[in-house]
């Protein structure tokens, strides 16, 4: 069973910040978005209180290619780095899709392009509950369309299909939350 730790929730505005997350199943240890922060140690403060150093990660979900999500990808330089196309590590590019793609048990990609065409969310099982860090929101209360998104359709749709199994959204500029019926579809 893999489990979820928020290590940094993001914000928007005149600044900006990925939310990160870590999750661990098994001996994997993943980060989710490692991007902009206001200090690294916004990042590497709440890994080592959970016990992990930064070598120790294993791999590193970037859900899209925007800075703001990618920038501090080099804090793990052990670890494979997985977007939507491909696992790197080192200097080793393995291309393969991401839908379906299991990055440790309980820990699955889906394709959900809106945000950009190369969107992918981190799918969680932990007990009972399912979770999707994604950016198909930017955080609870967002707009019914991304103001920055490529393909509002694709977004909605890639909405559904994670509203159909998450009990948690982590998004991609903000706290968790419990979907409800005010949540954006």
């Amino acid at each position: 069973m893999a489990s979820f730790k928020l290590l940094s929730a993001g914000y928007g505005g005149d600044s900006v910040a990925s939310t990160v997350s870590l999750i661990e199943s098994g001996d994997s240890i993943v980060v989710v978005d490692p991007g902009m922060v206001r200090s690294v140690s916004a990042i590497l403060d709440p890994l080592g209180a959970l016990g992990h150093r930064p070598e120790e990660v294993t791999d590193v979900v970037i859900s899209h290619h925007h800075p703001d999500h990618t920038i501090n990808v080099a804090l793990f330089p052990n670890a494979r780095v997985h977007d939507h196309w491909a696992i790197y590590k080192n200097d080793v590019w393995k291309s393969r899709p991401a839908e379906g793609f299991e990055v440790a048990n309980d820990i699955v990609l889906w394709e959900t392009p809106g945000h950009t065409p190369q969107d992918i969310t981190t799918i969680v099982r932990d007990g009972d509950e399912t979770i999707a860090l994604t950016h198909l929101w930017w955080y609870q209360k967002a707009p019914y369309d991304d103001p920055l998104g490529t393909d509002q359709t694709a977004l909605h749709e890639g909405r559904e299909r994670v509203l159909d199994a998450a009990t948690l959204i982590v998004p991609g500029h903000g706290v968790p939350f419990v979907p409800d019926e005010s949540t954006s579809r």
